[in-house]
């Protein structure tokens, strides 16, 4: 009895280790009833496109510190600039051989095909004006826009600003995406923001950084400087790009880095959308920015220059030059005076007091107070208008 019992013990072994190996080589081969294999039993079905893009992420919830939202909600309203630029006519000497024989061939690089460039531009309204840099459309001849949709159309410059290295565009399309303008002046250094544009032409690309840090100037890139800085990765293309926040709303353009290869080594600049904002504003209305202006050269005032004068706080901007005629000079303004304040507001330097200026309406007196020999003095000077760059 013993002996059948084993027996009968080892057909059992044997059939269930045919069993699982039959049902490991044949995972689609019914299981015995009441048992449950590792994938539940059944037989998986065929997946539907459905189901193969959510086990992919297609339509599964955001992972902890996923920001899909921000960029799904602005990425739509950046787009694609590209330029065109015809050659340069040559003057018809350059081609004769004699004037080659003394002065050379200097100008046989890039004359004969058209030259294109590549930037970025975001749409901030539905009447079709998109906010791009200067120098991405400077001197074009053809300007192409390139929704994130696919749809392609023509744009006309509405105006520019080299002084900010701003430019207004416009297309003429319908249904367009808006991004929503954000609150700069309640950024803080620290805060995640995302990079958005079109680097190296490989098509529309979101980068993550944090803000660096806030009000940068005095980098000689623009007259005006006010700079966003970040280590959000931007490149050649990224220009005229968005710098959003963590809700999807516009924080800045995207302008210039810092690259000693050209390449992006986390030193970014964006220009503030306030800045952005009151430029753009006053293109549309006008077709250019109207600053003030009084005819001044300033320099900064170093601590040895603080001794030298005798001042007991380093704020203020010295002035060096004085425009004859200028306003400043009407008003008596003189070389030496210290600027303290415009219009009651402190003149921390000499990029604060230029934007101080630039803020003042042409042809209207303000009172400027200035540092002569010791003594406080107000002036009164009737603002003109500054000369446009070009």
């Amino acid at each position: 009895m013993r002996r059948l019992w084993l027996l009968f013990a080892q057909v059992v072994t044997v059939v269930l280790a045919l069993y699982f190996v039959h049902s490991a080589m044949r995972p689609d081969w019914p299981g015995l009833p009441g048992w449950s294999g590792l994938s539940g039993g059944a037989a998986p079905a065929p997946q539907s496109g459905a189901a193969r893009s959510a086990l992919l992420g297609g339509n599964s919830p955001p992972s902890p510190g996923s920001y899909r939202a921000a960029a799904a909600l602005a990425m739509p309203a950046v787009v694609n600039v590209l330029t065109t630029k015809a050659p340069r006519r040559k003057h018809p000497l350059t081609r004769d051989p004699f004037f080659k024989k003394f002065f050379g061939d200097r100008d046989r690089d890039g004359d004969e095909d058209d030259q294109s460039s590549l930037g970025s531009g975001v749409i901030v309204s539905a009447q079709g004006y998109i906010l791009t840099n200067n120098h991405v459309v400077d001197a074009a001849d053809e300007i192409q826009v390139v929704l994130a949709d696919g749809r392609k159309a023509a744009a006309k410059v509405v105006g520019t600003d080299p002084e900010t290295d701003l430019a207004v565009i416009k297309v003429d399309l319908d249904k367009l995406p808006v991004i929503v303008l954000g609150q700069a002046d309640q950024a803080r250094v620290g805060d995640v923001v995302l990079a958005i544009g079109n680097p190296f032409g490989v098509g529309q690309t979101v980068t993550m950084g944090i803000i660096s840090a806030l009000g940068r100037n005095n980098l000689h890139i623009n007259n005006f400087e006010n700079f966003i800085q970040t280590d959000a990765a931007i490149n050649f293309g990224n220009s005229g790009g968005a710098l959003i926040d963590t809700s999807g709303k516009l924080l800045g353009i995207n302008s210039a880095i810092y690259s000693q290869t050209g390449g992006s080594v986390g030193i970014g600049f964006a220009i503030p959308v306030s800045t952005a904002k009151t430029v753009m504003d006053a293109i549309i209305a006008s077709g250019h920015v109207v600053r003030g202006w009084i005819g001044v050269e300033s320099q900064e005032i170093t601590p040895e220059l603080a001794d030298s004068f005798g001042l007991k706080v380093q704020t203020g901007a010295i002035i060096a030059g004085v425009v004859r005629n200028g306003p400043a000079d009407k008003g008596g303004m003189k070389p030496g005076d210290i600027l303290l304040s415009v219009e009651g507001k402190t003149v921390a330097d000499t990029n604060d007091m230029l934007n101080l200026i630039a803020q003042l309406p042409p042809g209207e007196k303000a009172t400027m107070r200035v540092l002569r020999k010791s003594r406080e003095t107000e002036l009164a000077i009737t603002v003109g208008k500054r000369p446009v760059s070009r």
